[in-house]
């Protein structure tokens, strides 16, 4: 993620499209991990997320040739991830669908008290970790795909509201007002039921069990715990415009970013060493 000009990232795309697979591959590498991360935080699940992303990145890839800089590299790439983030249908939580009211009701009457010891030898402290991390971000399901997208990108990416606004085609106004509604939803929520983040009676360490016997978490594969976390700052280093945020973000302190997982890149690396990709940078 390193910051590049426009007139660099140019350059570069120019070299890509023309065969250079040295360019294209710094491309795809400056933006794979805030795909992911948007990925992740829209879709709940590491595995939906990982597929989605090389979804997008070959998108980026096969219409690389329409950039002409018109705007940051950046935007054109979130533009390209949020539209096929909001229509994608392949993930676990658009045949699950959530709801607050269903969130909030199993906190309230989940029965976690006769349920067996599941840990599996693995530290009860690590699996309230990843408990805390996999719950939180699949609380933002409950938001509806548009919702969600706009929470995203002004919360854990801080995307200026003219940014944001030519990323989900709506008026800066429109972005800040939802941005407002919605970000006060979400703590409303964390403050009623979740006691890590809020004022609620729910405690990760005491719902580990029930989690796993739920399947919302596996002892045996760790996901949010395992993650190479990236520092917040570069997420933010990404964009070139920034505007004020008020404190309710400090609610949000889970949207931690992360590595792009190495199953992605080296699928990616394989894509790009292919024989298909001549055919696609003649598309």
């Amino acid at each position: 993620m390193n910051k590049k000009t426009n007139e660099e990232i140019l350059a570069l795309v120019e070299k890509a499209t023309a065969g250079d697979k040295k360019a294209l591959e710094t491309l795809v590498t400056s933006v794979q991990d805030i795909v992911f991360n948007l990925s992740l935080r829209m879709l709940g699940t590491f595995a939906d997320a990982e597929d989605a992303t090389q979804d997008i990145l070959l998108k980026m890839i096969t219409h690389l040739s329409s950039f002409r800089g018109d705007s940051l590299f950046t935007t054109w790439v979130f533009s390209i991830a949020a539209n096929h983030l909001k229509n994608y249908k392949k993930h676990m939580f658009a045949r699950y669908p959530l709801c607050f009211e269903y969130y909030g009701n199993d906190i309230e009457n989940g029965e976690i008290q006769d349920v067996p010891d599941l840990t599996q030898n693995v530290e009860r402290d690590i699996l309230a970790e990843e408990l805390k991390m996999s719950c939180t971000n699949v609380m933002l399901q409950c938001l509806d795909m548009e919702s969600r997208c706009i929470f995203i990108l002004g919360t854990m990416f801080k995307i200026d509201s003219r940014m944001a606004g030519d990323i989900l085609e709506i008026t800066p106004e429109a972005y800040r007002q939802r941005l407002s509604r919605i970000r006060k939803k979400v703590a409303d929520f964390l403050g009623q039921y979740c006691g890590e983040y809020g004022r609620g009676r729910c405690k990760c360490k005491d719902r580990v069990n029930y989690a796993i016997q739920n399947q919302r978490i596996n002892p045996l594969q760790l996901n949010y715990v395992t993650a190479t976390e990236i520092p917040a700052q570069t997420i933010i280093d990404v964009k070139n415009a920034m505007e004020d945020i008020d404190d309710l973000s400090q609610d949000f302190l889970f949207c931690k970013p992360y590595r792009s997982p190495e199953r992605t890149k080296h699928l990616l690396q394989e894509f790009l060493n292919s024989t298909q990709l001549s055919v696609i940078q003649k598309s």
